[in-house]
């Protein structure tokens, strides 16, 4: 299942968007749903904007994040469609399981490291980054990480961290080759440097998330709406009428003593005086009382129940 926009000519393509049938691939069977693709969507787009604004105000210099394409794909699919060299920062989700890959390119990461340090950008040379870079590139991703959050956290509260930084995504080893992965796919353009960042998320890592009812997004209208009917069914369910029967304790009879009842005759409950009697529900017993009378007309006095009158008698809790 993919959702896409039109892709920008140039180097910030990373595949060449097929066209016809797609074969089916009896390897994974299971495949995000349209409802899994959307949410996922909503998230991603939130953190693209907050990211773009993060590193407009990080770099000072005009940035953006746009969304591309979700795609479902296999680890080594993923791998083989990867520039070499990379940026590749290895993340966890605490407290999902599995490893989170978020990838840059090189020419991306290093005209940002020059603006962290003042330059105008352009052009940069491809080689690997100094130990003074490294913890400035180190800084950049984790407040993007802090931007991926809060994308997510109408999903799942996430805290993630990333663990390690590679440049050659042949030598890493987060997944098997054949596990499933969902990518997501962003333009980003830091001045005049534009590139694709992905995202690559384990599918058994977000599918149980994607599964739970608390993950229908709702506009503010939808909620609102959601909530007014919870407050009409509370209430209406407040004032409905039931029926309340307050009881003797129960004997047992035969069957011919029961035939040959007739007007006049007396039946011994065998109720203790000093037990008071059920109140109860569709017989399920919520109350106890002892049965008096309010005027003319009979009632009873809710009283504590046996437990609770042991309770305090104990003085316990």
């Amino acid at each position: 299942m993919t959702v896409s926009a039109a892709r920008p000519s140039g180097k910030i393509s990373r595949r060449s968007p097929g066209s016809g049938p797609t074969p089916y691939d009896f390897r994974r069977p299971i495949k995000l749903s349209r409802e899994h693709v959307r949410t996922l969507q909503i998230a991603f787009e939130t953190y693209a904007r907050s990211c773009g604004t993060l590193l407009t105000t990080r770099l000072r210099a005009v940035s953006n994040v746009s969304l591309i394409s979700i795609e479902q794909l296999n680890y080594d699919e993923y791998v083989a469609g990867l520039a070499n060299p990379t940026i590749i920062g290895q993340v966890t989700l605490d407290p999902l399981p599995g490893t989170v890959l978020i990838e840059l390119s090189q020419s991306a990461v290093m005209t940002a490291i020059d603006h962290m340090l003042g330059g105008p950008g352009g052009t940069q040379p491809e080689r690997p980054l100094t130990e003074v870079e490294m913890p400035l590139l180190r800084s950049l991703i984790e407040r993007m990480l802090g931007e991926l959050r809060y994308g997510f956290e109408t999903l799942v509260d996430i805290k993630p961290i990333l663990k390690d930084i590679e440049y050659n995504a042949q030598f890493l080893r987060a997944h098997a080759p054949g596990d499933a992965v969902v990518i997501a796919s962003l333009e980003t353009k830091i001045g005049a440097e534009e590139c694709v960042q992905t995202i690559c998320v384990p599918f058994n890592t977000i599918l149980p998330v994607l599964s739970r009812e608390e993950t229908i997004i709702l506009s503010p209208a939808e909620r609102q709406a959601r909530d007014r009917a919870l407050h009409n069914l509370t209430a209406g369910l407040s004032a409905a009428p039931i029926d309340v029967a307050v009881r003797f304790h129960p004997i047992r009879m035969r069957t011919d003593d029961i035939v040959d009842l007739r007007p006049g005759d007396v039946v011994p409950l065998g109720h203790p005086t000093s037990r008071p009697l059920e109140v109860t529900v569709n017989d399920r017993v919520f109350a106890h009382a002892v049965p008096g009378n309010q005027g003319a007309r009979l009632a009873c006095l809710v009283v504590p129940s046996t437990n609770e009158s042991s309770t305090k008698e104990s003085g316990r809790p």
